[in-house]
């Protein structure tokens, strides 16, 4: 009896301090766009007045910093944390023959249903849009940050830096973004300006709750019936059930 009450109070009083955790981490919401402007590569600043974040539930061990730096290899926008190195156009063309080619065409135009990586310039507001790296990515260091991260397909993060800056310097030359003798490192990196470099903003929206109604939903108001699949498949016809299941 005394083990099970004490369980009882140690969950109680972790729900408690989950509880207190959640309500102080909601009180970061919603965030309200930078006063340099609404653009996707400002960072938002937290609102004012704040209450400080809610203290670690005791559960676990602080990361080392060799366990954090095997996890740290995010890019921003801005191409912050971007590694050393450097590759050429030249080199890039080698090594996408042998590690990209074969999904993504020879020359970027996509092999069946692999996605091409070039083209679509100014389709993005017609009706036939295609995101590519040339019309749609709107920053060059999250290029090298998602092909560093999730490339070759079959073998992700298997090359070295110097290899994913080659890589991405020849996929940026196939959209005519650098010379044919160019070669990549961070500097030149961050200096590249995408084609759709303005065409993403960030959206300020409240935040909506998401509590699912349980009794009196309906409030008095009837509930009809907007549309009929009937109308579209007719019974009898033979293609799935002839009635309502």
């Amino acid at each position: 009896m005394r083990r099970t009450i004490g369980l009882g109070l140690g969950a109680a009083a972790l729900a408690g301090t989950v509880a207190v955790a959640a309500q102080a981490i909601d009180a970061y919401k919603p965030f309200i766009a930078p006063p340099q402007g609404n653009t996707w590569e400002a960072a938002w600043p937290p609102p004012p007045g704040l209450p400080a974040l809610p203290p670690r539930l005791g559960f676990g061990a602080p990361a080392t910093p060799e366990q954090i730096r095997g996890w740290d290899i995010a890019i921003r926008a801005d191409g912050s944390n971007l590694p050393p190195g450097r590759g050429s156009v030249a080199d890039g063309e080698e090594l996408y023959v042998t590690h990209c080619a074969s999904c993504h065409g020879d020359f970027g135009e996509g092999v069946d249903r692999w996605p091409a990586l070039i083209g679509g310039r100014g389709s993005l507001t017609t009706e036939t849009p295609q995101r590519t790296v040339g019309s749609y990515w709107p920053s060059a260091p999250i290029v090298f940050d998602y092909t560093r991260r999730a490339m070759p397909y079959a073998a992700p993060q298997s090359l070295t830096d110097d290899e994913y800056y080659a890589i991405v310097a020849y996929v940026l030359h196939l959209n005519e973004l650098l010379p044919a003798d160019a070669v990549l490192d961070a500097d030149g990196l961050r200096a590249i300006r995408m084609p759709n470099r303005d065409g993403f903003i960030l959206e300020e929206r409240p935040d909506t709750p998401n509590e699912a109604c349980m009794a009196n939903c309906r409030q008095g108001r009837p509930v009809r019936v907007m549309m009929d699949s009937r109308q579209f498949v007719q019974p009898g016809s033979g293609s799935g059930f002839s009635e309502p299941q």
